[in-house]
């Protein structure tokens, strides 16, 4: 599985509207994609959410790795160069993924913390898979899922959620315009 996840900041003056809108058309496009758990369609908006800035994102998690591949070369991807630039895309390999009780995903959270360079690797991924299931069990979650960048080695977990954030330090929250969910329910619970 690989998690996925780009941004493209907006400017201050940007009329988010247009961001609701293009969610609302272009989301059902999603919703029945092969070998994508889920796609958001995210909107961090200035002023509300502890966000100070605004910012248009996707987070996927795919299945295979083709899957994200093929994403990429099939032009899937230019309607969002066309529209915003090339961003770059947090790439993660996905190490553990579970839907939760929660029905309807509003808001996305995500929270990013380095593996210092003297822990022991298997056991922090090890604690991770397991919060990760811990946190899927909570109420109002509709899916949690953990990553690793083996290449900075860091941790991406990953909350979609019911409930609106409650400002926790260092955590982004988005809310969530359009949740495409082709596979999500193959998750485990």
């Amino acid at each position: 599985m690989i998690i996925a996840h780009y941004a493209h900041r907006l400017p201050a003056d940007y009329d988010v509207e247009i961001i609701r809108k293009r969610a609302k058309a272009r989301g059902p496009l999603w919703d029945a994609v092969p070998e994508l758990f889920f796609k958001g369609f995210l909107l961090r908006e200035r002023g509300r959410f502890g966000a100070i800035t605004s910012e248009y994102s996707s987070l996927y998690l795919w299945r295979k790795d083709e899957a994200f591949r093929d994403f990429l070369v099939s032009g899937r991807y230019k309607s969002v160069t066309d529209s915003f630039g090339r961003a770059d895309i947090e790439t993660r390999v996905a190490l553990d993924a579970h839907r939760g009780p929660g029905r309807e995903a509003r808001f996305a959270y995500k929270q990013q913390q380095d593996i210092p360079l003297d822990a022991e690797l298997t056991s922090v991924l090890a604690d991770e898979t397991a919060k990760n299931r811990a946190a899927a069990e909570q109420a109002g979650i509709v899916a949690a899922a953990v990553g690793v960048d083996a290449q900075t080695w860091r941790i991406t977990r990953i909350l979609l959620s019911e409930q609106e954030p409650r400002g926790v330090a260092g955590e982004e929250a988005y809310q969530i315009l359009h949740l495409a969910k082709p596979l999500l329910d193959t998750l485990p619970l």
